[in-house]
């Protein structure tokens, strides 16, 4: 079941960024976060700071909400991340980020990564001429990602396309509305991953 608005604003402001947990809505003048930056609650102001477990946690949570992951989903690509060469933290993020569900948003499929998800599992989304119906499935450079053939899916994804016709694709993915696809050009790099966390908090809290 889809979180309340209230709730999912709530978390956003919790969180201190915007999680794009409701699409369109968090660009707008409306999102919670750009209206109002402090904590939810009557008592916030009267917060203390965060232990350095804390603040450890609270990264880690960050990045879980972000890309929508469980506990279970988040160690899996923890461990991988930790059994490959050079730094954890920054292989972790491209990880993250290389999974189709994000791809897809990034893509303007769907408005929220949540939507994508959905889209995947119903069928909607093929790679590489295949469908795939895994959110975590993990793209490559080389990968095009494209709807089912069908003319519902083509219909239904062009016209969330064409909605954000203006956001900028980064480097490593090019984009094309008429005939609505996407081509991976490489692999990301922590340059190309815009979300404000401390990924080496992360490491340490896991590693403990």
């Amino acid at each position: 079941m889809a979180r309340r608005t209230g709730a999912v604003c709530r978390l956003c402001r919790r969180e201190g960024m915007k999680l794009f947990l409701k699409g369109t809505r968090c660009e707008t003048a409306k999102c919670s976060v750009s209206r109002r930056e402090y904590p939810p609650g009557m008592h916030s102001w009267k917060r203390g700071k965060f232990s350095e477990y804390g603040v450890q946690l609270r990264e880690k949570q960050k990045l879980k909400r972000f890309y929508g992951l469980l506990e279970k989903q988040f160690k899996l690509n923890f461990a991988e991340a930790e059994r490959g060469k050079g730094n954890t933290g920054e292989a972790l993020l491209v990880l993250l980020e290389r999974r189709l569900d994000n791809v897809c948003y990034i893509l303007g499929f769907a408005p929220s990564r949540s939507t994508c998800r959905q889209f995947i599992v119903h069928g909607h989304v093929r790679v590489n001429g295949r469908r795939v119906d895994i959110p975590s499935f993990l793209v490559k450079p080389g990968d095009v990602i494209e709807p089912y053939n069908s003319d519902k899916s083509k219909a239904l994804i062009k016209g969330l396309m064409e909605q954000s016709a203006e956001r900028q694709m980064p480097p490593w993915l090019e984009r094309s509305v008429d005939p609505p696809k996407g081509t991976v050009m490489s692999y990301p790099t922590r340059d190309n991953i815009t979300l404000p966390v401390q990924e080496q908090l992360i490491v340490e809290f896991c590693s403990k």
